[in-house]
């Protein structure tokens, strides 16, 4: 049975007066969810995509929504030298960056006896280096500023089997112990590292790189019946990215009412 879908929270002005870049922010998923997410609880916002004409309709839509247009900054997270202007734009236009959302993340579906190189690589670079790139930049910023907050989407799939999935899996993975172990590297500087680690999120981009039976059959495991929407993602992306969740890093948190 499929539990009806709730209504998103109003704001409480949980960000009010942080800066928050989101990566990965155009179209409807959830990086444009935690985008308006932010707005809504009062942060200044910058989005990135490496789509520059969704990236565009994206801000026009957020400020439609909100009255507020994000700052947006074109960026391809496989490319260390854009990852670079995209954090100083931020901070430059803001005076600071308090939070990074790390939101960017590549899929597909390939047996792991077919997948090539190349099909790895790329898998691997967008989702778990492009993580790194941006999180290694941000963190030249909030280390001056002795505060932070980085925020990293995983994945369910990096706990669990699912054929075909072998490389995004091990790059979700990969995401996880990234926020683990940064997090105890910056600790001592006032910066928190966590990551939210969704099951299955409603968006049109899926469609993309998988089947329509595949999500069905998905959202059939989950408890409510229904796979997320995005903006339930986001909201627990501003809980630990506010003051609310200050005594946790390190941590992986799932959302998901999948149980094994």
């Amino acid at each position: 049975m499929t539990t009806p879908t709730p209504t998103p929270p109003p704001g409480r002005d949980l960000l009010r007066d942080k800066v928050v870049l989101v990566t990965a922010a155009a179209g409807t998923g959830i990086g444009s969810a935690t985008a308006l997410r932010c707005l809504e609880e009062g942060a200044e916002v910058a989005i990135s995509d490496r789509h520059e004409r969704r990236l565009a309709e994206t801000a026009e839509r957020l400020a439609e929504q909100t009255g507020r247009k994000p700052l947006t900054v074109t960026c391809d997270v496989t490319d260390e030298e854009q990852v670079r202007r995209m954090v100083a734009a931020t901070a430059e236009t803001f005076g600071r960056l308090d939070v990074l959302v790390n939101n960017a993340g590549l899929g597909g579906s390939a047996n792991i006896m077919e997948m090539t190189d190349e099909q790895w690589s790329t898998v691997l670079d967008v989702t778990l280096t492009g993580t790194f790139r941006c999180t290694r930049a941000a963190l030249a910023v909030m280390a001056e500023q002795r505060s932070g907050v980085i925020v990293n989407n995983a994945s369910v799939i990096g706990w669990r089997a699912q054929k075909e999935q072998a490389h995004y899996a091990a790059a979700k993975a990969g995401v996880m112990a990234l926020t683990r172990c940064s997090a105890m590297d910056v600790a001592h500087l006032g910066i928190r590292v966590n990551a939210v680690s969704p099951s299955i999120a409603a968006h049109h981009f899926l469609a993309k790189v998988t089947t329509t039976e595949l999500l069905d059959e998905l959202a059939s495991r989950e408890a409510f019946g229904r796979a997320a929407e995005p903006w339930e993602v986001a909201t627990v992306i501003a809980f630990l990215a506010s003051d609310y969740s200050t005594y946790m890093t390190g941590e992986v948190v799932s959302v998901s009412s999948q149980h094994p």
